[in-house]
């Protein structure tokens, strides 16, 4: 993911694949969420998601939900894993916060 400027995540990592398989098989490309080893900055920040026991991960990860992009999926070098349901439900809180997406009651928060 290059070129990348101040904060944004850059250079050759882990996506974790957010779209709906629907847009999966249909479309040419694919919204993902980048994912660091640095997992001892900013742990408690609400649009992080720890993955320490995923064997997809070779050593604890962090989801970076705050991290989203739109990428073609000739970046795919390969598939790794699956993340699992305790999982995707964290990563489903962290984007709703990420989105400032309220599903009760259709507001959005800052």
């Amino acid at each position: 993911m290059e070129p990348h400027i101040g904060s944004e995540q850059g250079g050759k990592r882990p996506v974790v694949v957010l779209q709906n398989n629907i847009g999966n098989r249909h479309s040419p490309t694919l919204i993902v969420a980048t994912v660091t080893t640095r997992t001892e900055k900013k742990k408690n920040q609400p649009t992080h998601v720890l993955v320490d026991s995923n064997p997809a991960f070779e050593e604890p990860s962090m989801i970076l939900l705050e991290q989203i992009f739109t990428i073609d999926k000739s970046r795919i070098e390969r598939f790794m894993g699956y993340a699992s349901k305790a999982e995707m439900l964290r990563i489903d809180m962290a984007l709703l916060v990420s989105l400032a997406l309220n599903v009760l009651s259709g507001n959005r928060s800052e």
